[in-house]
Parts: C-alpha cells; sequence; structure tokens
C-alpha cells in the first residue's frame, strides 16, 4: 500500500502545481518523502520489499514468514513507483523471478508459498485455498505489473519473455494445454491456478481489469508509444533481437505511420527521430489534425 500511495502523490503534484495549488502540492510533496523514507526503512527485509505488518508488529512478505515469504506487488510497485532504490528493485526483481515465476506453468504468481497452516491471518484471501487467485496463485494484475516493473528497468528481453509467457493464447496452443487451461485463448483470466493437481488451470474470465492492464503495458511499455494531449513520445523496451516494428496511429483525421528501428540490437534507447523527413531536436512528437497522412522514423541506440 506505501508504493502505490507514493505513486498516488506523485502523479497529483503537477496537477496541483497546472492549477497553481501550490500549498497542497508542497504538502504532497512533504508526505511522500516522509513516506519513502519510511518504505525504504521498515519495508526492505533484506533481499526484498515486505508486504505489510500485522497490528502486533509481525511483518508479512519477509523471509521469516512460513508462508507469504515474498509477494511480488511489493517488488514491481517500488519500480512503478519510481521510488526504490536502485541496488534494492533489482535485488527484488531478481526474487521475484526466482520465487514467483513459473515458466514450466506458464504463470507469475502473486506470492508464495501460499497461506495453509500457519498462524497467520492476512484476512479474506486465506479463505482461498492454497494456490488459488490472491493464496498464491496467479493473481493477474500483478502478473501485468511484474512485467511493466521489467520493462521500467529497461530490461526488453525478460519484460517480453514474461508478456508472452502470460498471453492466454500461449495456454492453449495444444489439445493438452487446453484441457489444463480450460479457458478462452482470447481473454485474460483474473487468476491462473499455481498448485496441483489443478497448476495452469484459468480462473474467473470476463471478470477482470488486467486485460486493460495487459493492453495498456503492450502498447505504452513495451512499444513505448505514450500520448499527453497534443504530443507523442516513443520510448521502446523490447527484446533486443527485434530488429524493427511498425505502429499505425489515427490523431483525429490525420494518420501517422510509426517506424521504429533497432539496428544496434539494444533493448532501450532512442537515439534519433524523424517526423516527415524531418530531424526532431527534441523526443516529444507533435501531432496535427490536418487530415494527412505523417511518417514518423524512430531510431533506436545509444550515443551520439
Amino acid at each position: 500500500l506505501g508504493w502505490f500511495l507514493y505513486t498516488v502523490l506523485n502523479r497529483f503534484i503537477p496537477i496541483c502545481k497546472a492549477r497553481e495549488d501550490m500549498e497542497r502540492a508542497g504538502r504532497y510533496e512533504c508526505t511522500a518523502r516522509e513516506l519513502l523514507l519510511s518504505i525504504e526503512e521498515n519495508g526492505w527485509d533484506g533481499g526484498w520489499y515486505r508486504r505489510a505488518y500485522f497490528d502486533d508488529g509481525t511483518p508479512l512478505g519477509s523471509e521469516e514468514n512460513e508462508e507469504c515469504r515474498i509477494d511480488s506487488i511489493s517488488q514491481s510497485w517500488s519500480v512503478i513507483s519510481g521510488g526504490g532504490r536502485t541496488e534494492r528493485v533489482k535485488a527484488a526483481m531478481r526474487a521475484v523471478q526466482h520465487y514467483l515465476v513459473d515458466e514450466e506453468a506458464g504463470l507469475i504468481k502473486l506470492l508464495s508459498p501460499p497461506f495453509d497452516q500457519s498462524s497467520l491471518e492476512p484476512g479474506y484471501i486465506k479463505g482461498y485455498v492454497p494456490g488459488v487467485r490472491e493464496n498464491g496463485g496467479q493473481y493477474t494484475h500483478a502478473a501485468v505489473w511484474t512485467v511493466m516493473a521489467y520493462a521500467r528497468l529497461g530490461e526488453g528481453n525478460q519484460a517480453w519473455k514474461l508478456y508472452h509467457l502470460i498471453n492466454p493464447i500461449n495456454h492453449t496452443r495444444t489439445n493438452l494445454n487446453i484441457a489444463t487451461y480450460k479457458g478462452e485463448p482470447y481473454i485474460m483470466a483474473a487468476d491462473v491456478y499455481a498448485i496441483p493437481p489443478h497448476t495452469g488451470r484459468g480462473g474467473w474470465t470476463w471478470y477482470t481489469g488486467s486485460s486493460s492492464w495487459m493492453y495498456r503495458v503492450g502498447i505504452g511499455e513495451i512499444l513505448g508509444f505514450h500520448k499527453t494531449q497534443n504530443n507523442l513520445t516513443i520510448n521502446p523496451c523490447i527484446p533486443e533481437d527485434w530488429s524493427e516494428f511498425e505502429m499505425k496511429y489515427r490523431f483525429g483525421d490525420s494518420h501517422y505511420r510509426i517506424e521504429v528501428q533497432n539496428p544496434q540490437k539494444i533493448q532501450q534507447g532512442v537515439k534519433s527521430i524523424t517526423l516527415d523527413g524531418r530531424l526532431l531536436d527534441e523526443a516529444t512528437i507533435p501531432l496535427t489534425d490536418d487530415g494527412k497522412e505523417h511518417h514518423i522514423v524512430v531510431i533506436m541506440g545509444t550515443g551520439p
């Protein structure tokens, strides 16, 4: 919850400043700083960030717990919020890969181990059987946030690998996959079971907002498409073996063809951008609703 609050505060600060509410902006900045200091001081467990504390001070999402030693949300949002210390967030995401990514089953668990026999009482999630939904299954919102975190770290290879891993089409490639997953291949399942004998079975479908997160991460974080008012930025985070890709975007009555080239085979970094053959001095691309066709070329690369 601390990382969420930190993120929300930082999103509202520029809105307050734009409305010239400097008193509120200053108050939010102060609160965000205090919150970040508290998280770093009390939330770090040594190899990853803890999930929470019980009223008696017992930590949750800690190495000392028998169940729920690690939770993916705390790690992902330490990256997404932009607040976590560099060396810590990298260690935390390595722990996610080690403890929570199940490549064989094609899922990313929310937490591990699931709640079952311990004395911890975290609330309603313990009412689910181990490995289902929030109790140690893939809770797909959190799985997509994991992908987002890797993209924010600039790790395009890993971001795409995990995006591909949780894509429902890849749970239904064979008859055996279909019999295991038992869900639609064109819908993001709210959860995927993680414990035998139902490992890999899709949970609730047509009942989740994770599909919109999946779309957002694919378009915004991996392909790097970001629009703010009448301006566009393209900053991809892709696998290094992608040599190029293309997007088409309609802005009013105008049509933009966006061509991204990756000659240096890198995962992130933009070297130059041209709009209709004109080299842009800034990374921001102005959009014009003039009814014409426009051509954007983004060259990925590093150095001058």
